[in-house]
Parts: structure tokens; C-alpha cells; sequence
């Protein structure tokens, strides 16, 4: 698969290809930790409350937990902490500097901890907003050769609103993915046998899972 396909599909930070043992020791050492004690380990406090509140704004607590409430931004921390290579981890805060100064200009705050989530979702919602093609295809080809540029040390510059937009999208697909990933929506949400039984391929996914998806 082409770069630049494989940026576009998968993110342009979070979509690092990691083993799965990997991701499920992330998954096990935030399972268990409590939101009051969380001390970020990639991100600021201040910039780690900002995940904390955009993983909420996007899969707030329905009939099933929030994304906090199954710790996804903790998990968010300790995946960029723990398994981005040293350029990417530095496109993932130079991204979400770019991004969290746009909240700032526009909530008129000057601070990151005085931001609520009344600040931060409008700005949120902007840049999750279906783009055109040719603008997606645009930002992607920005976003390959700043990368690109930095992994071989050179200096380069990033474009506000490009930053902006992959930040926010990296958040939305970083957030649904360690949510889904998680032991509750597997085993509680999802439709899941521990112990795989029989294969039937064409049934009907309403009959078999009630219309869910598998966990997997």
C-alpha cells in the first residue's frame, strides 16, 4: 500500500502499525487506574484535561460508559507515549499546539486549563466536518511531506489549519478505535463468544448478533 493511502486510511499519527500484544498491555495498564490520579505521560496536565474533554465530547455517557469512563484517554497518553517513534510524537504535539491555540484565540482564554467543554467543541466540530475530495487529497500530500521532512531532519513548516484538521481527526479515530478496543464494549456491547463455535457464512446479522458487530 501506498504512503500516502496508508496516512489517509489510517491516520497521520496514531496510525503507527504496533503488534497487538503491545496494545493490549497499553489497554491492561490503563484499565484499572482512576481518572483523579491520572498523571499524563506524553502530554502536559493541562493538554491531557484537553483529551480528556474532547474523548467525552465525541463518545459522551449514554446507555453505555464515556470514552473516560473506560479510560481511552489515558490510553491516547500512554500509546503516544510508549510507541510513537520520537518525529511523530513531535508531529503530535506541534499538531495539537496548533490546534488548542485555535480554542484559545477563539474562547478568548488564555490558558489551556481554563478551557471547558463549551470552548472546545465548536472548534472540535469544525474540523471534523466532511471535507471535499480535493482539499482531503491536498491536506494529506501536506501532511506526507511535512512528516517526510522531519524524519529526515530537515526544517519545515506546517500549515494552522492542516494541523488542526489532522489533530482533531487523529483524536476521533485514536478515541473510537481504543474504545471499541476496550475489555467492556467487547464483552459487554459488542456481540462476543470467547470460545469461537461453529462458522455459518451467510446467516442474517440480525438473527445471529442482534445486528451487532463482532468484537474482536
Amino acid at each position: 500500500m501506498e504512503r500516502r493511502v496508508a496516512l489517509k486510511n489510517m491516520g497521520m499519527v496514531f496510525g503507527y502499525a504496533v503488534a497487538t500484544p503491545t496494545l493490549l498491555s497499553i489497554a491492561q495498564s490503563c484499565k484499572n487506574k482512576k481518572v483523579l490520579d491520572w498523571a499524563p505521560s506524553f502530554f502536559s496536565k493541562e493538554q491531557g484535561g484537553v483529551i480528556h474533554s474532547l474523548v467525552d465530547i465525541l463518545l459522551p455517557k449514554t446507555d453505555t460508559p464515556s470514552a473516560s469512563e473506560l479510560n481511552v484517554h489515558m490510553f491516547i497518553d500512554q500509546f503516544a507515549h510508549e510507541v510513537l517513534p520520537e518525529e511523530q510524537q513531535a508531529v503530535m504535539k506541534l499538531t495539537m499546539e496548533k490546534f488548542t491555540n485555535k480554542v484559545l484565540a477563539s474562547s478568548g482564554k488564555e490558558h489551556l486549563a481554563d478551557l471547558d467543554d463549551e470552548d472546545l467543541e465548536p472548534v472540535f466540530a469544525s474540523y471534523l466536518k466532511k471535507r471535499a475530495p480535493e482539499q482531503e487529497e491536498e491536506h494529506g500530500e501536506i501532511m506526507e511531506a511535512y512528516i517526510e521532512a522531519i524524519e529526515n531532519g530537515e526544517t519545515a513548516e506546517l500549515d494552522d489549519e492542516v494541523a488542526s484538521y489532522a489533530f482533531a481527526n487523529n483524536v476521533r479515530d485514536s478515541t473510537i478505535w481504543a474504545y471499541k478496543s476496550s475489555e467492556y464494549i467487547g464483552e459487554e456491547v459488542l456481540a462476543y463468544l470467547p470460545i469461537p463455535g461453529e462458522y455459518i457464512a451467510c446467516g442474517d446479522v440480525n438473527e445471529l448478533t442482534q445486528g451487532r458487530a463482532w468484537s474482536l
